[in-house]
């Protein structure tokens, strides 16, 4: 079992907390202004199968006390109110990254699937997850969860973890929401490798 500390790396609960908040805000505009599609809707449909809202082409900027601090990108969100569990949907992309003062990107997360059910404050990251941290390590893994309520993020899945000067490989991983204290459980190897120059690191969000 390895353990690895660090200082300052990427705040997921930061992320979501204002993300979440500006989503909703974005929601219930929509909503409001689509009333009358959905009421019609409903009377085709039936309502529980159908989201409450859809949205599509989502690029957007969140601030945090006035500085943009995040953009997250999506082809599509739809929420679902009335399924079992209610749930938002990310099925065809999701990306978020991180600015620092000077609007670098100095973090960023990328999967093929996202979900977030918010009865369970559970994200569910799914297809080709990558995370990069503010520390510059690199995390690759099929599926990985984020449990708001324990603040833990975790999967038993394969994850591959670059390093600075090694990558790690292993089944199953565990951290703390902010990822400072991460561990990978089984690992199946540790190579090293020589450190790549910071500047060839670059985000890479939905296109």
């Amino acid at each position: 079992m390895l353990q690895h500390i660090k200082n300052s790396l990427f705040d997921f609960d930061r992320i979501t907390r204002i993300t979440a908040w500006g989503l909703l805000i974005v929601a219930l505009v929509l909503v409001s202004c689509d009333n009358k599609k959905t009421r019609l809707a409903a009377a085709i449909q039936c309502r529980d199968s159908m989201p409450v809202m859809a949205t599509y082409g989502v690029n957007t900027l969140i601030s945090d006390s006035g500085i943009i601090r995040f953009r997250m990108k999506a082809k599509e969100w739809l929420i679902y109110d009335r399924r079992h569990p209610s749930h938002w949907a990310f099925e065809k992309g999701f990306y978020v990254e991180q600015f620092d003062s000077l609007m670098h990107i100095t973090a960023n997360v990328k999967c093929d699937t996202a979900y977030f059910y918010d009865q369970q404050k559970i994200w569910r990251l799914i297809g080709h997850v990558a995370i990069k941290n503010r520390a510059g390590e690199h995390f690759n893994t099929q599926e990985l969860f984020w449990n708001q309520s324990t603040q833990k993020i975790y999967t038993d899945k394969y994850i591959s973890a670059e390093l600075v000067d090694r990558v790690i490989k292993g089944h199953g991983f565990e951290s703390n929401q902010q990822m400072t204290v991460w561990k990978i459980k089984n690992i199946s190897g540790i190579f090293y490798v020589n450190p790549a120059p910071k500047d060839t690191v670059k985000a890479e969000p939905i296109k």
